[in-house]
Order: structure tokens, then C-alpha cells, then sequence
């Protein structure tokens, strides 16, 4: 293997790593506590209030979250909450600390972000 060859299996060693670490850090501390006290959405749930209009599509919420954190989209999930549908996203930063934010599902804007 040359030397580009190298290279390029270090940088995708780097980002498997970061990747698995914020699997790892999922593991240990729950993205969000609210999933373990309210009902998450099946797949099939989510598309049909997309396509009904009654929350905005994933690529909408990861839209809100640009601007406050920069990085890979990790996990997502559409869950219930007292005041509404949420999105849980988690995202790996490029300085590869891990962003749980809250998106609000029928506005599309940020409630929270840690």
C-alpha cells in the first residue's frame, strides 16, 4: 500500500473511531431520557405524519441545528413528548464531542441542545 493509500485508510480509521465512540457514549447515557418515558415512532409512524404535513421532514430539523452544531448526523428519532412531537438527534461535531438536540417536529425549530 503507497503512501496515499495510508492516508486515506488513517482517515477513515479516525472516523470509524469517532463514530464508535459516540455509539459507546449512546450506550452508557441515553441520548435522551425522554425515550426511555415517552414512545418513540416506527419508521412507518414518521412518514405518515410527514406526508400528512403534520411535522416538518428530518432534513427541515437538521436544518435548524446547522447553524448551533456542525457534524455528522449520528442517530435520529421523532418521539412523543407532553408538549408535542420531537425530533432527538444526535450529532458527532467535527472537534468530535457528541450534540443531543431537540428539535421541535411542527415548527422545525431548535428546543434544546447539549
Amino acid at each position: 500500500m503507497g503512501t496515499a493509500g495510508r492516508i486515506v485508510a488513517a482517515g477513515w480509521l479516525i472516523v470509524a473511531s469517532a463514530v464508535a465512540s459516540a455509539w459507546a457514549e449512546e450506550a452508557v447515557h441515553p441520548a435522551h431520557a425522554i425515550e426511555l418515558t415517552h414512545g418513540c415512532l416506527s419508521q412507518r409512524e414518521r412518514r405518515a405524519l410527514v406526508e400528512s404535513g403534520s411535522v416538518v421532514r428530518l432534513a427541515a430539523a437538521m436544518h435548524a441545528v446547522r447553524s448551533h452544531v456542525a457534524g455528522t448526523l449520528v442517530r435520529a428519532r421523532l418521539c412523543r413528548r407532553p408538549e408535542g412531537l420531537v425530533y432527538l438527534l444526535t450529532v458527532l461535531a467535527h472537534d468530535g464531542k457528541v450534540a443531543r438536540l431537540t428539535v421541535d417536529a411542527a415548527k422545525g425549530t431548535l428546543v434544546s441542545g447539549r
